[in-house]
């Protein structure tokens, strides 16, 4: 059996955990510059408010509701995921995790298992030793356990399609369009054929859904039968290009403020590059203004250039891509984002080294390493090139955002009692 472990409205959870006043109130947690809802506690959801609504267009639900809203503190999700995740593994040997709030657990070979007293104990336990709610679906494959987990949450945080009976009962209660795998265009595609449910997916005939779905369409129907087709992808793959970028906090206009910005995302992606061992012969710089602003000019560029040799290096690509931004900058716009990518990147274990490269120097190396571990130590940029700047200008908006309690000693929460 696989199992799929799925955290609770996870962002809003992590806030809660910190703060029990929020606990049966709305509450929401927005986006990036304070925009749009990503994380909705249930008394939110029950108002018909929706995921991805700009927090500006319900003010007034807002104001009436006295909704609680706080800016994404993906510093603090981050840790609480690492401690969730943490508990999972320790049930079983095979575990992928598949987002910072959901991981598949294989109890595939574990004999006597009762899969209600297994899913209650690891909920009480995430629950005891983290403070977040979590609900587990367990079934046959990987697209099953994601029906079942979303049963779960109906159904006292457990649900196991471990009969025919609930098979057919649950692949009945599932539209298509809630498939994993299924995207919209297929959803509406299968619909004009009359095909609404999951059952309905799996009366079609093979051939047909090969010739319309391709052969991911026949997988997702042999996952809904009980065949695994899916595997626990249990070893995390370096990532093949990595990009940094954010909207800013407010737009710019001075090139010196984009310098600062495009530095910090370089030096942020050399930092992501050493952490799996890679090194990049790529980099590409971006820049634009609002596209949703009619009212303003706009302007969007971008450069790409190939480094002389591979590297992880802050120095190295901190140079490339100042470089690029002085050729794309133009003056008298507005900027809103901009961002860096580094591509084609490489194991730093198979890098061939250069007669006129002397970033893999044992003296660089040391150096890179010895700023990761300071920065990882102390705080993230407690050592930094000048250039960076503190950020006031561009920074994102996070007017609401709740304190680092679990990595930072100057956030601690603090108790006092009364004796």
């Amino acid at each position: 059996m696989i199992a799929l472990c799925d955290c609770n409205n996870f962002y809003v959870s992590c806030e809660r955990v910190f703060n029990p006043s929020l606990e049966g109130k709305p509450v929401v947690v927005l986006s990036n510059n304070d925009g749009c809802i990503i994380s909705r506690s249930n008394e939110v959801k029950e108002l018909g408010i929706k995921m991805a609504q700009p927090a500006f267009y319900i003010k007034d639900l807002i104001k009436k509701h006295n909704i609680q809203l706080f800016s994404s503190n993906y510093t603090l999700y981050g840790d609480m995921s690492q401690r969730v995740m943490n508990i999972l593994s320790g049930f079983t040997p095979l575990m992928e995790i598949y987002s910072i709030d959901e991981a598949f657990l294989d109890f595939t070979g574990i004999t006597e298992i009762n899969y209600q007293k297994t899913g209650d104990e690891i909920i009480t336990k995430i629950k005891k030793w983290t403070g977040i709610p979590v609900s587990i679906g367990f079934a046959q494959t990987k697209t099953l356990a994601k029906i079942a987990s979303k049963a779960a949450k109906r159904n006292f945080g457990v649900y196991s399609i471990d009969s025919p009976r609930k098979h057919d009962i649950a692949l009945k209660n599932t539209s298509v369009a809630d498939l994993w795998g299924v995207g919209g265009q297929y959803a509406s595609m299968l619909a004009k054929n009359k095909i609404y449910s999951a059952y309905d997916f799996t009366l079609a005939p093979d051939e047909w859904i090969r010739k319309n779905m391709t052969v991911m369409g026949l997988r997702t129907k042999k996952e809904l039968l009980g065949i695994p087709c899916i595997r626990i992808e249990d070893d995390i793959k370096d990532k093949k290009a990595i990009c940094t970028s954010r909207a800013f906090g407010k737009k710019i206009n001075s090139i010196d403020f984009l310098r600062e910005a495009v530095a910090t995302y370089a030096t942020r992606c050399a930092e992501k590059l050493r952490k799996q061992y890679s090194q990049a012969n790529i980099l590409m710089v971006f820049i634009h203004t609002d596209p949703f602003n009619k009212n303003e000019k706009q302007y969007r560029k971008s450069i790409t250039i190939s480094l002389p040799f591979p590297t992880n290096d802050n120095q190295i690509l901190l140079k490339y891509a100042l470089m690029g931004l002085e050729k794309i900058f133009s003056k008298g716009y507005a900027y809103k984002k901009a961002g860096v990518i580094v591509d084609s990147l490489e194991p730093d274990s198979s890098i061939q080294g250069s007669l006129f490269d002397d970033s893999g120097s044992s003296k660089k190396k040391k150096l890179m390493e010895s700023i990761d571990v300071l920065n990882s130590k102390f705080g993230r940029d407690t050592i930094r090139y000048a250039i960076l700047g503190d950020g006031k200008e561009w920074k994102l908006r996070q007017e609401k955002l709740s304190g680092r309690f679990t990595t930072r000693w100057e956030e601690i929460l603090s108790v006092s009692v009364k004796v």
